[in-house]
C-alpha cells in the first residue's frame, strides 16, 4: 500500500532529509586513501547523534552498521570494516538514512577518491545524471514509476552502462522502506502506478561500468557486479507536493 503523506508529515521528513544532506555535504572531501570504511561510518553515526537522530539502518533487518560503504565493485550493502581501506583511485559509495522523531530520510553519494580513471569518473557522473533524469520524469503531466526507470535506463544505456535490476528505490518517510518500488528499468510486468501528491519516494540509480549483472556475497549484504567492474550508486528522497517534486535531500 502506497503511504500518501499530509502536509505535516512530509515537513517532517524535509527536517530529517536536510540533516542527511547536511551529512554528505560534510564527507565531500574528507573520504580520503588510507582510511577505513570503518571509520567513514563512525563520522556517519556520530553526525548523526550528535544532531539528535537515529542512523534508521542500524540493526535494520540486521545491518550491523550506520552506513552502507561500498568500494568499486562493490554496488550496496557493502558492511563497514576496520581492515577494509580505501585507497587512490577508489570510488566509494555511501548510502545511509536518518530516524529524526520518527522521519525517515534516505540517500546516497558516491565519492571520488584521489587520481580516478576517466571511465570511472564518467560512471559516476552519468549516474548522477541518471538520478536526475529520474527525477526530471515526475514533472511529466500523468506521470507514472515507471516514467521514472526509462529515463533512468535510457540515459544509462546511451551512455554504455549496465543497470542493475534486482534492487530498485522505494518509498520512504514513515519507515524506512514504504511501496511503491520503484525500477531503474521498465517492464510490462511490473506494477506502473500513478505519481500523485503526497506521495515520498527514494529513487536510486545503480549503474554498472560493464554489464547488468550482479552476486550477492556469502556475508548476506554485500553485492557486488558479476564483471567485477565498478559500480556507481545516487539517491534522493523527493516528495510530490502540488508545485510539483522537491527533492529533499539537497541543501
Amino acid at each position: 500500500m502506497i503511504l500518501l503523506k499530509t502536509e505535516e508529515q512530509i515537513d517532517g521528513i524535509r527536517k530529517s532529509c536536510k540533516l542527511l544532506a547536511q551529512l554528505f555535504e560534510s564527507l565531500d572531501g574528507k573520504i580520503t586513501a588510507g582510511m577505513s570504511t570503518w571509520e567513514i561510518d563512525q563520522k556517519c553515526h556520530d553526525f548523526i547523534v550528535k544532531h539528535g537522530g537515529k542512523p534508521a539502518f542500524l540493526h535494520y533487518e540486521g545491518f550491523p552498521a550506520t552506513a552502507c560503504v561500498s568500494i568499486n565493485e562493490e554496488v550496496i550493502h557493502g558492511i563497514p570494516k576496520r581492515k577494509r581501506i580505501v585507497k587512490d583511485g577508489d570510488i566509494v559509495s555511501v548510502d545511509l538514512g536518518i530516524n529524526l522523531n520518527g522521519y525517515f530520510s534516505d540517500s546516497a553519494w558516491t565519492y571520488m577518491v584521489g587520481n580516478v580513471a576517466p571511465e570511472v569518473q564518467k560512471l559516476v557522473k552519468v549516474t548522477r545524471e541518471c538520478l536526475y533524469k529520474g527525477i526530471g520524469a515526475l514533472d511529466k503531466p500523468h506521470c507514472r514509476i515507471q516514467d521514472i526507470g526509462e529515463a533512468v535506463y535510457e540515459h544509462a544505456h546511451r551512455n554504455g552502462f549496465g543497470v542493475v535490476r534486482e534492487y530498485c528505490g522505494h518509498g520512504v518517510g514513515l519507515k524506512v522502506h514504504e511501496d511503491p518500488e520503484i525500477p531503474n528499468y521498465v517492464s510490462r510486468f511490473s506494477p506502473n502506478p500513478r505519481i500523485r501528491e503526497g506521495m515520498v519516494i527514494a529513487i536510486e540509480p545503480m549503474i554498472n561500468l560493464g554489464g547488468d549483472g550482479i552476486i550477492d556475497l556469502s556475508d548476506g549484504w554485500t553485492v557486488v557486479t558479476a564483471d567485477g567492474k565498478p559500480a556507481a550508486h545516487w539517491e534522493h528522497t523527493v516528495a510530490i507536493t502540488s508545485n510539483g517534486p522537491e527533492v529533499l535531500t539537497q541543501l
